[in-house]
């Protein structure tokens, strides 16, 4: 691709959601290397994700989101010239992880309860604690045959499906609200009311220089875009610039 795709949470509810999209990915990204390398990251990512789940009602809002998405294919179902199939598809998923969240035995539950991961866990919240002569007990878990290694791990991450699956399910639809609109400013600074809006969708070509930051809420917010600065850190940029968004 020849742009980068900055995405923008406006409440607090989808900066969850995109932090847990963006731990879970990394999780799942560890299991194509070697563990031995990939393990701080993996066990990093799996802890955050916990904790993300017990300090905030991530299955509560969730569960909302999706009967509302339920409400609305219902709906989109009665109009002409729909696609049937895909609609019946999404409306069943929504309907299983609906049921799925809402019952008392999460499978996630289950990972609290590993002693294994408890242990981990405990060492890897202090900066630096993961050493071997810490963890004597994963430094011997890293030492067994590797598709073993990662069977465990991905048995791990599949105990929290159901939070990522309805994670990406939602977060798809977020996406589909709106398409990108061609931007264009003279001193890289852009302001627009928020209407309801949830994410920030911008699209900048590699090329250029600068990057977007965003400040506001669902009511109002402001884009501007910054320089690298070997002195500051960062810049302001008073450049005319081009960038294509999509508030969804």
């Amino acid at each position: 691709m020849n742009t980068i795709l900055y995405e923008h949470p406006l409440n607090e509810r989808i900066r969850n959601y995109l932090k847990l999209e963006q731990l879970f990915a990394q999780a799942k990204g560890c299991l194509q290397y070697d563990v031995n390398i990939s393990y701080t990251t993996y066990f990093n990512a799996l802890f955050a994700i916990l904790d993300t789940l017990e300090r905030s009602d991530i299955r509560g809002d969730l569960i909302k989101d999706l009967e509302k998405l339920e409400q609305k294919l219902v709906i989109w179902s009665k109009a002409p010239n729909i696609d049937t199939s895909i609609l019946q598809e999404n409306l069943q998923s929504t309907v299983r992880l609906v049921c799925g969240l809402k019952s008392k035995n999460l499978d996630c539950l289950q990972l609290k309860e590993n002693k294994f991961l408890s242990g981990l866990k405990q060492r890897f919240a202090i900066q630096g604690g993961s050493g071997s002569f810490d963890l004597p007990q994963l430094h011997f878990w890293l030492y067994r045959p590797q598709e073993a290694l990662k069977t465990e791990m991905q048995s791990w991450l599949n105990l929290l499906l159901q939070v990522n699956d309805s994670l990406s399910l939602i977060l798809k639809f977020i996406r589909q609200r709106s398409g990108f609109t061609t931007i264009e400013t003279e001193s890289s600074f852009y302001q627009d009311s928020g209407d309801g809006l949830l994410l920030l969708r911008i699209r900048v070509p590699k090329t250029d220089q600068h990057y977007p930051t965003v400040s506001g809420n669902t009511l109002r917010y402001s884009i501007r875009f910054m320089l690298p600065c070997e002195i500051e850190g960062r810049r302001y940029s008073n450049q005319a610039t081009t960038f294509q968004l999509a508030g969804c």
